[in-house]
Order: C-alpha cells, then sequence, then structure tokens
C-alpha cells in the first residue's frame, strides 16, 4: 500500500542512531555511513533540503579511547565526544566529498533553544546553509554541555530541530522496524493519535553498551513533531534505500500523522523549544481561565511555585496535582514571585501572548 502524505515533502530532518553507525567491531560502521550518505545526495540532487541530525561522536570516541563500554562519569562522556566528534565529522565529509556534496557541522545545546534569539540565529545559519546547498550535520555539544549527556540522546534533538526549520517530514532511523504492537513482529503502520494505550507499547533501550534513548524517546520525539504539524516515521535505517522508500509512499516502519491544529512557529518554540527553568501552580480557578476562556495568568491565581527562575524565563504552569497543562515566558522571577503570589491585584504573571496551552482538557 502507498502512503500519502498531507502535504509536499520538500525539507527532511533525518536523525540517524548510534545503533546504526556503531560497528560491531567498535568504532564507526563505514558501510553505513556511505549508503546513508548516497541516499541523502541523490535526494539533494534532486531538489529536497536535507538536515542531517547524528549520533554517533560518543560511539567513535570510545573506540579511540579503547573503551567498550559506555562510562558513567561526565568527564569521560565528555573526552568521548570530543575526541569522536571529529573523526565522525571527517567520516562524512569523505563520503559527502565523494559525492561531489559539501556539508557542515553545527553544535548545539539546550540554550541555543531556550534564548529566543539564540533559537533564531541556529534556524538563520541552517537556513542559509541550505541556499548553498550545504548538508548540515547537527549533533548536540557534548563535548561542553551536562544535561544533554546525563539525559538526552538526539532523538529529542531530531524534533526540536524539525521544529526549528519548520521541517516537512522528520525521519528516525534506528535498529528497530518500527513501532511494534506485540513481541510477534507486527507494526503499527500509522498512528494518528499518540494515546496512552500507544505509548505504553514503547521500552527504553535495554542492554545496550554504547548508545542511550529507546523507543520511549522516539515517540517523545513524534509527539512534539506531530504538535507542530509535522509527520514523523520511524524505521530500521539498516534497510536498502530507506530513505528514499519513505519518500516514495512505501509502506514501511511506523508513520505518525500531524495534529490538523498545529501550533504557529513562536507558540511551538514556548510550548516545545525551550526548557522549563521552573514551575508555577496555580488553583482551579486560574486554570479554568487558561483552558477555558483564554486569559492571562493573573497573580490571584498562583498558590506556589518550584525552582529559580528570573524574569523571561520560561516556566511550566501546573495544577494543584502538579500535572502541566500550559507553559509560557514569565513576567516575575521566582524571588519575586514568592512574595506576591496570591495577592489580590491583577499583576500579570504570564500574559497570554506568552502562553501555550499544551494539554487540552
Amino acid at each position: 500500500m502507498r502512503r500519502q502524505f498531507q502535504h509536499k515533502i520538500k525539507r527532511i530532518v533525518v536523525k540517524i542512531g548510534t545503533s546504526m553507525l556503531a560497528s560491531s567491531h567498535g568504532g564507526l560502521d563505514n558501510r553505513i555511513i556511505e549508503e546513508l550518505v548516497n541516499q541523502i545526495c541523490s535526494l539533494a540532487a534532486s531538489g529536497k533540503q536535507i538536515i542531517l541530525v547524528s549520533s554517533g561522536a560518543i560511539a567513535s570516541g570510545l573506540a579511540e579511547m579503547g573503551l567498550k563500554t559506555r562510562p558513567q562519569d561526565l568527564s569521560s562522556l565528555q573526552a568521548a565526544a570530543s575526541i569522536g566528534q571529529s573523526i565522525l565529522m571527517q567520516r562524512y565529509n569523505d563520503y559527502f566529498k565523494k559525492n561531489k556534496v559539501s556539508c557542515a557541522q553545527v553544535l548545539l545545546t539546550w540554550e541555543d533553544f531556550c534564548q529566543r534569539q539564540r533559537y533564531l540565529n541556529a534556524r538563520n545559519t541552517v537556513d542559509r546553509l541550505l541556499e548553498y546547498k550545504i548538508i548540515p550535520i547537527i549533533n548536540e555539544n557534548d563535548a561542553v554541555s551536562t544535561d544533554e549527556i546525563k539525559f538526552g540522546d538526539n532523538d529529542k534533538l531530531s524534533a526540536l530541530v524539525a521544529n526549528l526549520v519548520e521541517a516537512d517530514l522528520l525521519i528516525l532511523l534506528s535498529d528497530v522496524e518500527g513501532l511494534y504492537r506485540t513481541k510477534k513482529d507486527d507494526i503499527i503502520s500509522v498512528v494518528e493519535e499518540l494515546n496512552d494505550e500507544i505509548k505504553k507499547l514503547a521500552k527504553g533501550t535495554d542492554k545496550k553498551l554504547i548508545s542511550r534513548g529507546g523507543m520511549i524517546s522516539k515517540l517523545e520525539a513524534a509527539e512534539i513533531v506531530m504538535h507542530a504539524g509535522i509527520p514523523c516515521v520511524i524505521a530500521n535505517g539498516k534497510t536498502k534505500d530507506i530513505i528514499v522508500k519513505i519518500l516514495e509512499g512505501q509502506e514501511i516502519g511506523t508513520l505518525f500523522l500531524p495534529k490538523k491544529d498545529k501550533l504557529v512557529a513562536r507558540d511551538r518554540w514556548i510550548a516545545f523549544g525551550a526548557k522549563t527553568k521552573g514551575k508555577i501552580v496555580v488553583d482551579d480557578g486560574a486554570k479554568e481561565a487558561l483552558l477555558k476562556k483564554g486569559k492571562s495568568l493573573l497573580c490571584p491565581g498562583v498558590v506556589d511555585l518550584d525552582g529559580k527562575f528570573v524574569s523571561g524565563d520560561m516556566v511550566s504552569i501546573v495544577d494543584k496535582n502538579h500535572k502541566e497543562f500550559a507553559r509560557g515566558i514569565s513576567n516575575y522571577s521566582s524571588g519575586e514571585l514568592k512574595t506576591i503570589k496570591g495577592c489580590k491585584g491583577k499583576e500579570e504573571v504570564i500574559h497570554r501572548d506568552n502562553l501555550v496551552i499544551t494539554v487540552k482538557e
């Protein structure tokens, strides 16, 4: 059966996982890299714009350091990333050059998404590279970053990048065929809504020596882009011509359909692009005003807060059960808010234009 994407696909973010790139003998699998690069170059020649989000730096660095398993201490991980990133980029550069195509390295951290101006700068850089027909290769800046190594993998980064560049499609390539319904190789072809039943089917990384993440992180990434109006496909990257087959509409992997009521660009940044610095707990009246009446968050509705933040930081808005239902940019620091929370005035803690509902009831 042939799949039909709802919109024309031109700009595509392709995420390649460590489980694909890592060789069984240690280091990088050159055969896989060459095959993927050849596909990307062929698609680029046909007019597609490809942004590559690639794992593999730490795995490559560990091989260079003579380590067979992923260490637990941060310094070793950062050292491996700093060694491996140059090796990874050199491999990509060699194979792209064979196709007479140039590539460029773009290293990002959470701060590049949290600060609006840096967010826009990153988007402008990628846009300009694509104008010059250069393939951007994006990775987390693991050599200096802490949160990304401790918590992350590139699934979420690829979703944030797809959101950043307003991609038409996100493709997550790993060593799995897609999302399985059962253990009997029953792959779900299309997911229209990421409900609790679907999420229960996911399992995190299990007994992988080098890579991080798993199906849970891939579903989290899919959820982000679905809200942004971007379809997502999870598929086995070792399948021959996998990217080409996906774009041809072949029923391969699992396709996650985008939501019809997608968020506008700035609201997508508020909802998903920036990392929250704290939580504001509101009462039932404030929650109803935000959810059903489209109001700003006023001071009387604030009953508690958690974390330290300054004016202009992104915060999570939660109900009395600490369940998030909105996010927004705070007009006050946590210190200031502690002194005025619950007051009877009409001071705006978060203006409606700087607030996005993340969970609709």
